[in-house]
């Protein structure tokens, strides 16, 4: 018989640490590259990250706080997310970094870059998938109460998107070739995505 370790979250959880994120993983990384207004560049990864629509093709990110990102997506109305793969792991933590709006995070991670066609963000050379985004919207959330959280929900429209065709099996993406890593919970767990881990299901007819 199953026995249950409930709570009410507005109460807390009554566990070392909060389960929520362990729970609703592995995440995808939004790995997500800017511009200031003044130029600066800007990459951070955001682990509440999704893909919302097909066509046209909007992905979005949620930031806890108004970060450099979300500023300078708001200001320029532009963004690149770049897949974040095993290969690049170390970097992509890298530009985790706490740090003024100043400093050029693709510097500090020693990331090169490829000039993007659509958008002025740059993108990450070495990922093997970006989309260019231009933004939809910043919804900002809110409690079933109403009251305004400092998170901050950001939407863009994919306007260009670039795939390594290394990546490709007859013009059919392989999701698993390029090893991307997914975000667990705790302070330090991320998960590799492996061709190993495959298997298939239809939806019933």
């Amino acid at each position: 018989m199953t026995e249950w370790h409930s709570y009410d979250p507005a109460a807390g959880h009554r566990l070392p640490h909060d389960p929520l994120n362990a729970i609703v993983a592995p995440r995808p990384i939004g790995w997500i590259s800017t511009v200031s207004a003044d130029g600066v560049r800007n990459i951070a990864p955001y682990s509440f990250f999704n893909l919302f629509n097909y066509a046209p093709p909007i992905i979005g990110f949620s930031s806890m706080g108004w970060k450099d990102s979300v500023a300078n997506i708001e200001a320029t109305g532009a963004f690149v997310w770049n897949l974040a793969t095993r290969r690049q792991a170390e970097a992509m933590n890298a530009t985790a970094a706490m740090v003024g709006p100043e400093i050029d995070e693709f510097t500090l991670a020693g990331l090169d870059t490829l000039p993007s066609q659509a958008v002025a963000p740059p993108r990450v050379a070495g990922s093997p998938v970006q989309f260019e985004c231009r933004l939809t919207q910043i919804v900002r959330l809110e409690t079933k109460e109403g009251r305004a959280l400092d998170q901050w929900l950001v939407l863009g429209e994919a306007v260009a998107i670039h795939i390594d065709t290394g990546m490709l099996d007859d013009g059919v993406y392989q999701t698993a070739r390029p090893r991307p890593i997914l975000r667990g919970g705790g302070p330090a767990d991320y998960f590799e995505t492996t061709p190993e881990t495959l298997f298939r299901m239809r939806r019933p007819g």
